[in-house]
């Protein structure tokens, strides 16, 4: 367990996926904390300041991409990293850019608990 555990928002719409992703990173020491909007995600990136975002792209209200966007243009938040989590692409794409920004690394569903540890112990390793 890391002596100061680290949190990450998981944003998705769907709750079986949240519910996965919360639990494979629980096991691993990690604080998880949910949002099912992009517009809770948006509220708790910017109060709860987590480590990382674990973000899906394809969202009900806003996008992914839009949010990282708004993110990354406030400066309360414009400092933390982002994963996208898509069903849309596939395991072969490693990173998408989004619209002239960052660079963001992607995990593509449905999510191999192996990859999103490896991918999310990189950040903090």
């Amino acid at each position: 367990m890391p002596k100061d555990k680290k949190t990450i928002l998981l944003v998705d719409d769907e709750q079986e996926t949240l519910s996965l992703l919360s639990k494979t990173l629980e096991r691993q020491g990690y604080e998880t904390i949910t949002a099912s909007t992009a517009g809770e995600a948006l509220e708790l990136a910017k109060f709860k300041k987590p480590h990382l975002i674990i973000l899906d792209i394809v969202m009900p209200d806003l996008s992914g991409g839009e949010v990282a966007v708004i993110l990354e243009n406030d400066s309360s938040t414009a400092h933390i990293p982002i994963i996208f989590l898509t069903g849309i692409m596939g395991k072969d794409e490693e990173t998408i850019k989004i619209k002239a920004g960052r660079q963001y690394k992607l995990i593509a569903k449905p999510v191999v608990a192996e990859e999103l540890i490896e991918k999310v112990n990189g950040f903090f390793n």
